[in-house]
């Protein structure tokens, strides 16, 4: 729920015709409960504007199943009737607040390919850093000494190696890691958060949170005056596992946040890496738990460029190859960092077999993929 001094309720006729998607998108998301599964049944059912016009109207039968709960759908027709949308929409702009719908340029391409997709995404700072290799380095926030030493190394390490880090800011692990990589001052950092961007939370991260947006990104998909409710951080972890070639795990206990993270990169194909730590650790029981489960060991930042399909010697702290074309990009994301052929990324990018053979030979003589018979690979930072 947004917060009590957000603006009141204008013309919503006057509203309806002036103000682009997103505006109604950050109104729907605003709403009390409305997570990403609300809010999809929510876009199902009706445009963005008709969904706002239909909580203001009549009681839906449809609108009131979506909520669930008697009282939870008169909260909706509530904020529908006192929220101002376009002043909300405003709101989010004077804070520097970017705004992207799933299909529209501006949304992460990366994010627009995962197999549950955020409807909208929230970002303060430069979203297009949301590109080339990225790792997230995750684990409990009541990691030892020995897991925020490791989390820092790797974050420094890989940031130095043109390599993106990404976590969810939370204490422990996650500060650690992206204290390493603000250090290098190389690849920008990208980080995911659950909760408003005009809340930084933990409270003790608000530093971190500004250094990593102007030196990088904050995502989310929680508009401003967003609290940070429990159920928004398992959210918040499927699209850290989304945006990340690889996922590894510092310190973790044998619950929690971090596990959860495992799971959905399990789910995305993700390689999983795991710190091994001490046996008598119980931070570090769920590590030993993912090793013994068949997950490659993490020692360095070494281990993780060989799981990128880089190594040290390859690895570049700057990219001085030219920006690629809006369709190279587009087969850049594709691609991933895996080998595919021609028809795969056809498929996955909806392009013409014409315009991918054009990006392929593009990126091949700029030096961002490599072509061995009919495979694809993109290639990592080079010197």
């Amino acid at each position: 729920m947004v917060a009590d001094d957000t603006p009141r309720a204008g013309n919503l006729a006057e509203q309806a015709g002036s103000l682009p998607v997103e505006a109604w998108l950050v109104a729907l998301a605003s709403l009390p409960a409305v997570g990403p599964a609300r809010l999809r049944a929510l876009l199902a059912a009706h445009r963005p504007s008709a969904v706002w016009a239909a909580l203001r109207g009549r009681p839906s039968p449809e609108l009131m199943r979506i909520a669930g709960k008697p009282d939870l759908y008169e909260q909706w027709q509530r904020a529908a009737a006192t929220l101002d949308v376009a002043r909300l929409w405003a709101w989010h702009r004077e804070h520097g607040v970017g705004v992207a719908a799933l299909g529209t340029p501006g949304y992460p391409p990366t994010l627009s390919q995962d197999l549950d997709p955020p409807a909208v995404v929230f970002h303060r700072g430069d979203p297009q850093v949301v590109r080339g290799p990225r790792v997230a380095i995750v684990g409990t926030r009541r990691c030892t000494r020995y897991g925020s030493d490791v989390a820092f190394d790797l974050g420094r390490d890989l940031a130095s190696a043109g390599v993106g880090v990404i976590s969810g800011l939370a204490l422990g692990i996650d500060s650690a890691a992206h204290a390493g990589a603000l250090q290098a001052q190389v690849a920008p950092p990208i980080a995911v958060v659950g909760n408003g961007m005009d809340k930084p939370y933990p409270e003790r991260n608000r530093a971190l949170w500004r250094a990593v947006a102007d030196q990088g990104v904050l995502l989310g998909e929680a508009p401003l005056g967003a609290p940070p409710e429990r159920w928004r951080f398992p959210a918040r972890n499927r699209i850290i596992a989304a945006l990340a070639d690889v996922v590894v795990v510092v310190e973790s206990h044998a619950s929690g946040g971090s596990m959860h993270t495992v799971a959905e990169a399990a789910a995305r194909d993700r390689p999983v890496l795991a710190v091994p730590g001490p046996v008598r650790s119980s931070a570090s029981d769920g590590c030993l738990e993912l090793l013994r489960d068949g997950c490659a060991p993490c020692r360095d930042a070494d281990d993780v460029l060989l799981a990128l399909g880089m190594s040290g010697a390859e690895a570049a702290p700057l990219d001085t190859r030219p920006c690629p074309s809006r369709i190279g990009q587009q087969v850049l994301d594709a691609l991933g960092w895996q080998p595919a052929d021609a028809e795969q990324v056809k498929g996955r990018t909806g392009l013409a077999m014409a315009e991918v053979a054009g990006a392929v030979e593009e990126l091949r003589i700029t030096g961002w993929v490599a072509v061995s018979g009919r495979w694809i690979e993109r290639v990592g930072v080079t010197r």
